[in-house]
């Protein structure tokens, strides 16, 4: 059976210092790069045919630290969601159209310059069905909200229940992609 596993990259500085990242382009730190290599040992049993990888850095090194030995192919559609004029905000003290936001996805648009959660979804389930019959077992390595997307995509009936999930660095979710219909995504613990 083939499985798909959705990786969050491993924690930068900005995330260290809550700060609204986006699509800035920041590496792993020092804990990132330890979070990354304790996923590669959770998945060390795994043999990946196929990596994928948003074009930032910190999804690129932690997918090259997850699967070292497959050369990780960028898809532009993996990318972090972008927060627009909001990038950059300070988490702990956000604005109030940010922090209505983020209490309540479903419920509350995204602010006015943010890219609505219904791209992300349109992006990240394109980039699912292009890589539907793929053989063997995908790694894509992503971020927060991305990620959120694509779990949405696959669990419609959700009602949105992913927007308000935490996902921390390096979580990982895992999928069955068996003759290109996929199964129910679920946490992996590693």
């Amino acid at each position: 059976m083939s499985m798909i596993y959705i990786i969050r990259h491993g924690k930068t500085e900005l995330n260290k210092a809550n700060v609204l990242q986006g699509r800035s382009d920041y590496p792993l730190n020092e804990e990132g790069i330890s979070q990354a290599k304790r996923a590669a040992c959770g998945m060390s049993g795994i043999d990946f045919s196929n990596v994928f990888s948003s074009p930032l850095k910190r999804a690129v090194q932690t997918a090259g630290i997850v699967a070292p030995d497959i050369k990780a192919v960028i898809d532009e559609r993996l990318i972090e969601m972008d927060y627009g004029p909001y990038e950059g905000s300070d988490l702990r003290d956000p604005s109030p159209e940010i922090r209505r936001f983020f209490s309540d996805f479903v419920h509350n648009p995204a602010p006015a310059g943010m890219e609505p959660l219904s791209s992300i979804v349109s992006r990240v389930g394109a980039f699912l069905e292009e890589i539907r019959t793929l053989p063997g077992n995908i790694l894509i390595s992503t971020h927060a909200i991305a990620m959120k997307g694509a779990l949405e995509y696959l669990t419609p009936g959700s009602n949105g229940s992913y927007w308000s999930r935490y996902i921390g660095n390096c979580a990982v979710y895992a999928f069955d992609n068996e003759n290109g219909r996929f199964g129910v995504p679920r946490e992996i613990k590693i």
